[in-house]
């Protein structure tokens, strides 16, 4: 991990921390080959020509660049973490009832070949 993405993962508010940490051990199991590095100012994750963007923010860990079609399983399952196009807002007191599972099924629509 670059300097870069270590300092801003640093620097991720201590409530939001622990969602930010379950969200990267969950890509880096399913995509360990994942290069890691800052893009639009936030930690992004890339596979292939694939990437996946993850910024904390005041409530919580927000996710940018899946797929609308690709991910419709976890969008169906969860449309109210939808806000505006191409954001999911995952807020820490309410990402307990995303399961593992359920972020797996995001995190390989938008990583997967």
């Amino acid at each position: 991990m670059n300097a870069e993405v270590q300092t801003y993962i640093d620097e991720i508010a201590s409530e939001h921390r622990p969602l930010f940490d379950r969200v990267h051990r969950l890509i880096l199991e399913a995509f360990p080959e994942a290069r890691l590095m800052l893009s639009y100012g936030m930690p992004t994750y890339q596979v292939g020509i694939r990437k996946l963007h993850v910024g904390a923010w005041q409530h919580g860990v927000s996710l940018y660049g899946w797929d609308k079609d690709r991910a419709a399983g976890f969008i169906s399952r969860h449309a109210d973490l939808v806000s505006g196009k191409g954001t999911i807002r995952l807020r820490s007191e309410e990402a307990v009832d995303v399961t593992d599972n359920d972020l797996r099924d995001l995190i390989r629509a938008s990583l997967e070949a």
